[in-house]
């Protein structure tokens, strides 16, 4: 099979037209083309007036002798190559795989059913390890009717909230598997979501989503695989606590159940250390069992909101359904003069912002779409960079006091009601509160539920988060026509982009014999592929050092 890339089509096309262009371009014979899939397709919109689909195509063509095509492509500049083999195969079933000495005596344990959880759980399952899950929150299905009620202004649940539950936090947000880093796993991360009912659009979109509401659905076809392949997931219980032998080797884990308050004592030498970066409680129990820690730097902001349709045109010069493409993205970044950088993050189109504390008196914001995209407003975490200089102590969990405090101000800054504390980019900008007919009567609308409290964020944020996003936003508004418009809105706060802390490991991916913590919560991964790709890392690395167990599912003690 052969790929070509830079494959041109308007997005009035229909993407059946691809062999046909392909053939032309390559002067093939009409029809030869067989088999063809797209493995990227990006827009291009640089040309406002004739906005374009730049696609890479796998293809293959009867009666063509791939090898002149080649040859032939080489003399002439055309962007043809060998498709490369992208399949993922098993560690224990790849040829230098060598069979471990070691086989453990009990399933593996892994903490958290995130991203990092959920596909280090299932490469263990397929790989018949047949692993236990511990996940403190409910099943997506509950956690949802859960979060909805916090949504209409109920008090949070500490265990079952946008943070905590099945899927992590990733299953209230975007659902973006965009990712910087560079990874062979990503395929197989890709290949489980489309196959888990995400969509085969994830295959080939330069910037693929799933939106929370496919995501959810996906999240349970996922957990039903790992079932299906002999694996258990214990919900609502959270761990406590982990033991070591006199060696310092992991014997066995402490845990907590909601439905059953007696402790229980689960056998295992292995366990994962998937988190995701709020389980405070946990970090705090690791912390005091002797884990070592150290301080991250992360970042901090607010969630800014626009028309959508004023996105669209500043990107496609005209709203997206009259172009025929999806909700338009940005990605901004501004270096300040003091040295920190600015930047957008989890950009929302079509979206909301969402109120995604997990303690009560705290206020957190974060933005979430549906994979139609097609609410009226465009959010994005607008944020400041964070130095570990800034937490004031130099605790290894001193980030984490740092980011309470905070969110603890933008609860009293919300009127200590549960509403979000919001501003006006134009007054902002000028320094001034926004008062509240002002900010009732602006064309922005505020998306934040349970709703906003007009407001001046400097009451909520560091001065030199303020000092940093006063200087940012006009020159973002160079960048993006309308960014720094006087009528976008300003909603605080965001403070769980990353952990800030990082549990250290070592080569081995191990922070103790047979202790392997792993994704975002431990500091190892930015986002919802990054932290399937390391949760994939940790399995391949497990299965390289011990063999399953050979014993049934082990007694767990209460």
């Amino acid at each position: 099979m052969l790929r070509i890339q830079e494959v041109k089509r308007q997005a009035c096309e229909s993407a059946d037209c691809l062999p046909q262009k392909i053939e032309r371009q390559l002067k093939l014979p009409k029809g030869c083309i067989t088999q063809w899939r797209r493995v990227k397709e990006s827009v291009d919109a640089r040309d406002k007036s004739r906005i374009m689909l730049v696609c890479s195509v796998d293809f293959s063509a009867e009666s063509i002798d791939e090898e002149q095509l080649l040859s032939r492509a080489q003399k002439r500049g055309w962007k043809l190559k060998k498709a490369p083999q992208e399949e993922y195969v098993l560690f224990h079933q790849r040829k230098e795989y060598q069979k471990p000495e070691q086989r453990m005596l009990h399933r593996p344990v892994v903490v958290g059913f995130g991203p990092c959880g959920i596909f280090c759980a299932l490469l263990l399952a397929q790989m018949g390890y047949a692993p236990l899950v511990l996940e403190r929150g409910k099943p997506v299905e509950q956690r949802a009717a859960d979060v909805e009620r916090f949504w209409r202004g109920e008090k949070v649940d500490p265990e079952s909230n946008v943070q905590f539950g099945e899927g992590g936090a990733g299953t209230f947000s975007d659902g973006k598997l965009t990712t910087q880093i560079k990874d062979s796993r990503i395929h197989k991360v890709i290949e489980e979501m489309v196959a888990a009912g995400g969509g085969e659009e994830l295959r080939y979109r330069q910037k693929p989503h799933v939106g929370t509401d496919v995501l959810r659905n996906v999240v349970v076809q996922l957990r039903r695989e790992i079932l299906r392949l002999g694996g258990e997931i214990l919900f609502e219980t959270k761990l406590t606590g982990l033991r070591f032998d006199p060696e310092g080797r992991v014997c066995a884990v402490e845990a907590e159940s909601r439905k059953e308050p007696r402790a229980r004592v689960i056998p295992a030498e292995v366990v994962v250390l998937a988190l995701g970066h709020s389980a405070r409680d946990t970090f705090e129990a690791l912390h005091r069992a002797g884990l070592s820690m150290e301080q991250k730097p992360f970042s901090m902001g607010v969630r800014i909101e626009h028309w959508q349709e004023m996105i669209d045109c500043s990107q496609y010069g005209a709203p997206a359904a009259q172009q025929k493409l999806g909700a338009a993205e940005y990605k901004l970044s501004h270096k300040c003069k003091n040295g920190r950088g600015v930047y957008t993050f989890c950009m929302c189109p079509g979206g909301r912002v969402i109120a995604s504390a997990s303690s009560p008196q705290s206020v957190v914001t974060n933005g979430m779409s549906y994979r139609s995209r097609s609410l009226p407003n465009a959010n994005s975490g607008l944020l400041v960079d964070v130095r570990t200089e800034d937490f004031g102590s130099e605790h290894p969990l001193a980030g984490m006091r740092f980011q309470e405090y905070w969110e603890h101000q933008a609860f009293l800054a919300g009127g200590s009601s549960g509403c979000a504390p919001a501003q006006r980019a134009e007054d902002f900008l000028a320094g001034q509160a926004t008062e509240q007919g002002r900010g009732e009567s602006n064309s922005v609308r505020p998306s934040y539920a349970p709703g906003v409290a007009w407001t001046s964020l400097d009451a909520c944020l560091p001065a030199f988060a303020c000092e940093s996003l006063r200087e940012a936003l006009p020159v973002l508004g160079k960048k993006l026509a309308g960014f720094d418009s006087g009528d976008s809105v300003l909603t605080g706060i965001e403070t769980r982009s990353s952990s800030p802390v990082r549990i250290v490991r070592s080569e081995t991916l191990q922070t103790a014999p047979g202790v392997f913590p792993g994704g975002e919560g431990a500091g190892y991964a930015g986002g919802i592929t990054s932290a399937a790709v390391d949760g994939i890392r940790i399995a391949e690395q497990i299965a390289a050092l011990w063999l399953p167990a050979e014993t049934e599912k082990p007694e767990i003690s209460k």
